[in-house]
């Protein structure tokens, strides 16, 4: 199946309607990650969004990893039927030094959003999202830091290498 590229952002972020806003409780995904994800390797996350994974399991393998690393945990929203999510991911492709920048500061972690599993459970304890890709940016802790609408990253039918340089480079843990 062919995707469809929809170029106006409104079009994009039609199914963004119905995750709740609720802060993330300090702490408490870091609490489930010490036994859950102990001795996590990133093979153990996801590569694609997958509706049968469990997303809250996910987050705390990565902040274990995240811990254990130095970096933060970017959390990728998204969903397999998403075609500004495959743009991105072909977006880090075909800019390496890009991907390494993400992959040396953060956890990059994909967490599904689709009819099969909205992830309610895990979505609903952070900030709402406006339209996919979103991107939230967690602390070692589990904080959120910063939840991104991926819409002012793009560059026409991408995104912009610049943005996301400066996206990464912001929100990268201190040195």
């Amino acid at each position: 199946m062919a995707l469809v590229q929809r170029p106006d952002r409104a079009r994009r972020r039609c199914l963004a309607a119905g995750v709740a806003i609720l802060a993330v409780a300090a702490g408490a995904p870091a609490a489930a990650g010490a036994s859950a994800a102990a001795g996590a390797s990133a093979a153990d996350l996801p590569d694609r969004f997958d509706p049968t994974r469990d997303a809250a399991a996910d987050v705390a393998r990565a902040l274990d990893l995240a811990k254990a690393s130095g970096r933060r945990v970017l959390v990728d929203v998204g969903g397999e039927w998403c075609s500004w999510c495959h743009i991105m991911d072909r977006f880090f492709a075909a800019n390496p030094d890009l991907k390494a920048l993400r992959d040396e500061r953060f956890v990059w972690l994909k967490v599904n959003y689709s009819k099969q599993n909205e992830n309610e459970a895990l979505l609903s304890r952070w900030p709402k999202v406006a339209g996919y890709p979103h991107l939230f940016v967690l602390d070692t802790d589990g904080r959120v830091l910063q939840s991104q609408d991926t819409s002012v990253l793009e560059a026409g039918n991408t995104y912009d290498v610049a943005a996301f340089r400066k996206f990464l480079t912001v929100w990268s843990p201190a040195s």
